[in-house]
C-alpha cells in the first residue's frame, strides 16, 4: 500500500486495486512516514471503504482527531450490529457512532451525564437496537474501564436505527413520537396494557417503525391486491378496523397523511393479533 494522505499517526489514505480511496488504520502506521511511502500489510489493523465520497471525506475529517481505540471500538460495535440485525447499515454510522462514542467517553470523564428522555420508548419500539446498545456499553467497559449509563444504550440504539433507515437523528425522534401516538390510540381504544415481551408486540412495533418511516417520507404502501382480502379482514376484525379508522383520522389531521387500504389492512391484522394476546 502506498500512502496518498496522512490523517494522523494511526490513519492514512491509500488506493485499492480499483484506484478508489480507502481508509487504512494501524497503530503507528504513519509514524515517520510521508506521502508516497510504502505501508506493509503487517502494520494494517483495519481498512474502510466507504462508497459515498461525501461520507468518506467527513469520516476522514473525524478520524484525524480521534484516538485509534475509539475508532476500533466503533467498528466492532457496527460489525456486531450488522450480524445481530442481519441487514446492511448506511455508511454514515461510521461517522455518527464514532463521534458519539468519543463524546460520551469525554462527558463521563468530566462527570457529565445526559438523560435520554426517549429511553423507555426506545426499549419498547427498538428492542433489537437497544440490546445492541447494551452490548456496546459492555464493550466500552471492557476496553476503556468506563461504565456508561443505560441512557447511552438508548442513544447508541438511535444511531443504529438511523443507519437502518438512512435517517437523521431528528427524524428518528419524530418517528418514535408517531409510533407512541399510534400505540396510545390502540391502547385507549381497547383499554389494554400491552404485553411488551410478546412476539406479537414485537411484530407490531416493527411494522409501526416502517409505517412511520413511510409517513415521514410521504411514501404510501400499495399492494396489487384487488381489495377482496381487505373486505374480508375488515369484517373479521371489526373492532380493530374501527381503531385503524381512528388512527387514520388522527394522521390525516395531524400529519396530512392518508393511509392506503393496504396499510389499513396490515395495521388491522397486527392490531388484532397484539390485542388478542392481551385479552
Amino acid at each position: 500500500m502506498i500512502i496518498q494522505k496522512i490523517l494522523n499517526n494511526n490513519v492514512v489514505i491509500t488506493l485499492d486495486d480499483h484506484k478508489q480511496e480507502q481508509i487504512v488504520m494501524g497503530r503507528g502506521i504513519a509514524f515517520k512516514k510521508k506521502v508516497g511511502d510504502f505501508i506493509p500489510d503487517t502494520m494494517v489493523d483495519q481498512v474502510f471503504r466507504l462508497a459515498n465520497q461525501d461520507t468518506s471525506l467527513k469520516f476522514q475529517e473525524l478520524l484525524g482527531d480521534l484516538p485509534l481505540e475509539v475508532m476500533q471500538l466503533s467498528d466492532e460495535i457496527i460489525k456486531y450490529a450488522k450480524t445481530k440485525l442481519g441487514r446492511k447499515l448506511n455508511d454514515t454510522i461510521f461517522i455518527s457512532l464514532t463521534d458519539h462514542l468519543h463524546t460520551a467517553l469525554e462527558r463521563m470523564r468530566q462527570g457529565i451525564e445526559v438523560k435520554n428522555f426517549l429511553l423507555w420508548d426506545i426499549k419498547r419500539f427498538f428492542s433489537d437496537e437497544y440490546f445492541i446498545g447494551t452490548k456496546a456499553i459492555e464493550m466500552v467497559k471492557k476496553k476503556f474501564n468506563v461504565q456508561l449509563p443505560e441512557d447511552e444504550a438508548g442513544f447508541i440504539a438511535l444511531h443504529i436505527v438511523n443507519a437502518e433507515m438512512d435517517e437523521e437523528v431528528g427524524n428518528v425522534y419524530e418517528l418514535t413520537k408517531i409510533m407512541q401516538e399510534i400505540t396510545n390510540i390502540v391502547k385507549y381504544h381497547f383499554k389494554i396494557t400491552f404485553n411488551e415481551d410478546s412476539v406479537y408486540f414485537y411484530r407490531f412495533s416493527t411494522h409501526l417503525k416502517f409505517f412511520a418511516y413511510r409517513l415521514l417520507n410521504h411514501k404510501e404502501f400499495y399492494d396489487e391486491d384487488d381489495g377482496e382480502l381487505y373486505e374480508v379482514i375488515k369484517k373479521k376484525y371489526r373492532n380493530a378496523y374501527t381503531c385503524v379508522n381512528k388512527i387514520g383520522d388522527f394522521l390525516t389531521e395531524t400529519y396530512a397523511y392518508t393511509i392506503s387500504k393496504e396499510e389499513k389492512m396490515y395495521l388491522i391484522i397486527h392490531i388484532a393479533r397484539v390485542v388478542q394476546t392481551n385479552s
